[in-house]
């Protein structure tokens, strides 16, 4: 019977590439320690290398595009208050309220 292919989390795959990073054990010592073929270990590694700087460059742009949404939320919330009070005193000057 076949095997089932197996599904890796993000964090799982992190932390073996990592391991490998760090060199304290060869390729095929972490291959038995986390059940894994070399040649994966090799590709995840080179994988996070590649990719490592993209972590510090999306934290800036989060970071930059929630003040601006902050900003406009608060402004909307401004406007809103102020179109409230308006409405409340010409219904208390209707009568209405």
């Amino acid at each position: 019977m076949s095997r089932k292919r197996r599904n890796f989390s993000s964090s799982f795959k992190a932390k073996v590439a990592i391991e490998s990073i760090k060199e304290r054990d060869t390729l095929t010592e972490l291959s038995k320690k986390f059940d894994l073929h070399p040649n994966q270990i090799s590709n995840w590694k080179k994988e996070f290398l590649e990719q490592s700087s993209s972590v510090f460059e999306s934290k800036k742009k989060d970071e930059l595009e929630s003040a601006v949404d902050v900003d406009k939320l608060y402004a909307k919330i401004g406007r809103l208050e102020i179109e409230n009070d308006f409405i409340k005193k010409n219904l208390k000057k209707l009568g209405a309220l």
